[in-house]
């Protein structure tokens, strides 16, 4: 019996790969490429838990070409956001 451990990110991680995606959306990117221009190394394995679970919410597509942001914030959700009060 083969046990295979998958290795769940964090949300500081999955953070990390969103803003990257989203800073450089204009360019599909390739997941070597990607994995190299990150920030922080991350696992390939957990790279790919969140490439999925991004692609599974609607933010990212992937392509020949490679893995592209897609998601924009819907503008009734930012203008309610705008005058909030964060805390």
């Amino acid at each position: 019996m083969i046990n295979k451990t998958i290795r769940y990110p964090n949300l500081s991680t999955v953070i990390m790969v969103e803003d990257f995606l989203k800073k450089h959306r204009d360019v599909p990117m390739k997941l070597s490429e990607l994995k190299r221009k990150l920030p922080k190394q991350i696992m390939h394995q957990t790279l790919q838990v969140i490439l999925e679970y991004l692609w599974r919410s609607g933010k990212v597509i992937y392509g020949p070409k490679g893995i592209q942001w897609i998601y924009s914030e819907p503008e009734h959700l930012k203008k309610m956001l705008e005058g909030s009060l964060e805390v």
